[in-house]
């Protein structure tokens, strides 16, 4: 009867450690798991950001972004925006090129570049030429605006509806800053200009 007993109790405790050891194994298991978790998704998932916000015609971004003064991220962040890096992307408004600029912008930066070189409109498809006037019209328009956010309005919805806005309370508490945007594809615009900005200054920066 006692070496029943005892036999009983050693199998419970066999079974206890088994038990208590499989469970240990499993804790290590999924503990590894995490471990290689972390270490791999992160470059995995930086990977893909950086896919969704490539750095494309690096050469020329670089170079105009320290000719003219101009973030490199707001530069990439603007062609993404405006033409997802489409070298050909022409609007219904009649924009055309990576940083989408119709005739009439491109003939007032022309004009206040002081620029003689006998570059045309026509050549806008060609992606240094987008850049460089594309670049130089965004220094234009944050010297004149004074304001980043106010530059990135006028360069979608033009200087005049911003400086309109600014004379109205509705859309400007102080005259200096827009606290309402009137016009949603402009509002939209914005958003998506700044929320690129941002990734590209924590993906390269």
């Amino acid at each position: 009867m006692k070496n029943n007993q005892m036999r009983s109790k050693k199998k419970q405790s066999n079974s206890k450690r088994k038990f208590l050891t499989t469970l240990l194994m499993w804790m290590l298991g999924i503990a590894s798991l995490v471990i290689v978790g972390v270490i791999s998704i992160e470059p995995v998932s930086q990977n893909v950001a950086k896919k969704m916000y490539p750095q494309k015609y690096s050469e020329y971004v670089e170079k105009y972004s320290k000719e003219y003064g101009v973030e490199e991220s707001l530069i990439y962040a603007v062609t993404k925006v405006e033409s997802g890096f489409d070298p050909n992307a022409h609007s219904k408004a009649d924009a055309r090129g990576l940083m989408q600029m119709t005739e009439d912008a491109f003939d007032w930066v022309k004009y206040r570049m002081g620029d003689e070189s006998g570059v045309e409109y026509s050549q806008i498809f060609e992606p240094e030429v987008s850049i460089k006037y594309g670049s130089y019209m965004l220094k234009l328009l944050i010297n004149e605006m004074g304001d980043e956010h106010l530059a990135i309005c006028a360069y979608h919805a033009g200087m005049s509806n911003v400086n309109a806005w600014l004379k109205q309370e509705e859309y400007s508490k102080d005259g200096k800053t827009i606290h309402k945007i009137p016009y949603s594809n402009t509002q939209w615009y914005v958003d998506e200009v700044f929320k690129a900005k941002k990734m590209y200054e924590e993906l390269y920066n």
